[in-house]
């Protein structure tokens, strides 16, 4: 059994979802089980990586150079991009009708972790408004500054607007508590239904990022 398809809940046998960029997929698992090719699936990490360190670059130098305007261009850029992603992973998905909104955002997001991010994941549901999990493994922590993570907000946000669309989830959000590039044993996230308060002050966080983000990018000019 592959790792992303690994979990002890009984209902995670329900949640059938669909792979993201499938096509190519099938392409990359026939040329994985030729054994005449010899390809090292490790060089795929090195060309991720080599992507991942230039949507930074980009960020990074919009900001610099276009200020407010080039930030939001990328954001929403890249919450484009979670969209499409979560969108494929729940085309014409049947949810079961007694399937929680904790289990669907916890399965949910086990999907996005191991097989978007290709990440090592420990998930747990909490309770009914809570479920968290631990990234062991992220394919950018030897490379990602701890301030680059930022970007992941933003993939999120179009990955839980793919959700709310097919009813699986209503006002729930993704807190980063800890990060491995700042330190942090693991990577620990809430996903949780946060009150009015709570969202008030997630936003202001976000707004705060970006703001550092500006201000950075401002002192990086000659």
């Amino acid at each position: 059994m592959p790792h992303w398809d690994a979990r002890p809940e009984p209902r995670w046998k329900e949640f059938h979802y669909k792979q993201p960029y499938a096509r190519g997929l099938g392409r990359v698992r026939e040329l994985l089980a030729d054994p005449a090719r010899d390809f090292d699936p490790a060089t795929f990490w090195q060309w991720g990586t080599m992507q991942a360190m230039a949507l930074i670059t980009v960020l990074k130098d919009c900001e610099a150079r276009f200020g407010e305007a080039g930030q939001q261009l990328v954001h929403e850029a890249l919450r484009k991009t979670g969209l499409d992603v979560g969108r494929q992973i729940l085309a014409d998905i049947s949810l079961p009708a007694d399937l929680t909104e904790a289990e669907f955002a916890s399965f949910y997001a086990t999907v996005i972790n191991r097989i978007a991010y290709a990440s090592l994941e420990d998930a747990r549901i909490d309770d009914g408004g809570k479920v968290s999990f631990d990234i062991v493994f992220c394919p950018h922590q030897d490379h990602y500054k701890a301030f680059d993570c930022r970007v992941q907000r933003y993939f999120v946000q179009g990955m839980i607007e793919a959700a709310q669309e097919v009813g699986g989830v209503r006002g729930w959000e993704v807190r980063f508590d800890t990060t491995i590039p700042s330190g942090a044993e693991t990577c620990h996230f809430t996903v949780w239904k946060p009150s009015s308060e709570e969202r008030d002050r997630w936003n202001q966080l976000t707004g705060l990022i970006e703001a550092e983000a500006l201000s950075r990018a401002r002192r990086r000019q000659p």
